[in-house]
């Protein structure tokens, strides 16, 4: 590539777009508000039947990366980048990271690489350090074009997870981000030989579509709400279960639970059993305008977080600032940086994960406390000073151009690593 080739990102996505995703919308966002130009690439087609309407505003083109249905597919795309003398040397020369790769990863990479070319990409960046990033690094090598990922939850601490194949993602890239000052401590002790390269940017949000509106006072009966795919780490089952143990103690609340997912028809019979059908509602999947509509109108925010039995845990779910941004009080259990954001007494109601009676005790004692306006003032104060977009995306750019990418300032010590969490996590 030429030097004064002006710089273009291209984003290696797994999916594009994903309903769940809207954090990588924002920080594409921001970072085209910031005069990057991007090209997207789409490893997989969308299989969401809804959009977020702010898709609307992204300019980046997206392009469908395909995987072949026939040798004959296989064949062509080899020959396709075997026709580009930079593209021949830079496969021949990772030869054999393309035989070990899954057969879907190495055509796609081929692929990339090509449509970087193409395209006037002269970095590569991927979401998860996963499959999306598999095929930058191998596109990257192909196309003699630099990588970078963000690494998030699930995909530095589910138990699947190979040591060795990150270390190797990790040590190959230009830099690496992750989302939390937990996930950052946690993978420089876990990867020491990477630690320079690991960098943390928190997920931004742009503040001016979260108005702040503090709820002074309560409904009779406080209405809670939970966002999230409907999955064990989520904690839903646990938020049932609190709804159930105040009723039996007789405080009302009622709650709604917003998205999908596998564990729908086993939460929906779990609220049956409890005889809370006319209480707790599942929602089913919301946009972000219409999650940002229930933000406004609900008078708690719950995110009761689990460990899931596979290691799987939350990072900081973008939906969790939100509601901080929004001005609703907001109750979360410790897992992973959780504790960056919710702080007992400071800006909101942090509680032990897996803990019934204690998710209870906090909903109880949100709704009845009178320091709710402190603590919401407190937690938008903090969204404001550390999750912006503008921030997000200045941060982003240094670290691309090599520029020096100041110490985030931290107020609060970070967690200690969660127990639970440790135990699941397998070294190689």
């Amino acid at each position: 590539m030429q030097s004064d080739q002006p710089r273009r990102l291209g984003y290696v996505l797994k999916m594009y777009p994903r309903f769940s995703e809207t954090f990588i919308v924002s920080e594409i966002l921001a970072r085209e508000a910031a005069g990057e130009q991007i090209v997207i690439f789409s490893l997989r087609p969308p299989t969401d039947a809804r959009f977020h309407p702010e898709l609307a505003r992204v300019q980046a083109p997206v392009i469908p990366v395909g995987r072949s249905a026939s040798p004959r597919r296989l064949w062509e795309t080899w020959r396709a980048a075997m026709a580009d003398p930079v593209l021949a040397a830079g496969a021949t020369a990772t030869l054999d990271e393309l035989v070990a790769a899954e057969a879907d990863e190495a055509e796609q990479a081929l692929d990339v690489a090509r449509l970087a070319r193409e395209h006037g990409v002269t970095h590569l960046h991927a979401h998860f350090a996963s499959m999306a990033t598999t095929v930058a690094r191998l596109a990257g090598s192909i196309a003699g074009l630099p990588y970078s990922f963000t690494a998030h939850a699930k995909d530095i601490f589910h138990r699947d997870v190979d040591d060795a194949e990150l270390e190797t993602k990790l040590s190959g890239a230009h830099h690496a981000i992750t989302i939390s000052r937990y996930n950052l401590d946690h993978l420089r002790e876990r990867f020491p030989r990477a630690a320079q390269r690991l960098h943390l940017v928190r997920n931004g949000l742009e503040l001016e579509r979260f108005p702040y509106l503090p709820r002074p006072e309560m409904r009779p009966v406080p209405q809670v709400l939970a966002v999230g795919r409907l999955v064990e780490k989520k904690g839903f089952a646990l938020l049932i279960d609190a709804i159930a143990a105040l009723r039996d103690r007789g405080t009302a609340m009622t709650a709604s639970i917003v998205g999908d997912g596998p564990l729908r028809e086993e939460l929906a019979a779990r609220i049956t059993a409890h005889g809370l059908d006319d209480a707790v509602q599942l929602l089913g999947p919301r946009t972000q305008e219409e999650v940002r509509t229930l933000l406004q109108e609900a008078d708690l925010f719950a995110a009761p977080f689990v460990i899931a039995a596979d290691g799987n845990a939350d990072g900081l779910p973008t939906v969790l600032l939100e509601a901080m941004a929004s001005g609703i009080p907001c109750i979360a259990a410790d897992v992973t940086a959780v504790g960056e954001v919710v702080r007992t007494g400071e800006t909101g109601w942090l509680v032990p994960c897996d803990d019934v009676p204690a998710l209870a005790a906090a909903l109880q004692e949100a709704a009845t406390s009178t320091s709710r306006r402190r603590l919401t003032d407190a937690a938008r104060a903090l969204i404001e000073k550390e999750y912006s977009s503008p921030g997000q995306a200045a941060r982003l750019r240094a670290l691309v151009e090599d520029t020096a990418v100041p110490d985030v300032v931290d107020d609060a010590a970070p967690p200690a690593a969660h127990p639970a969490l440790l135990a699941t996590i397998t070294r190689s």
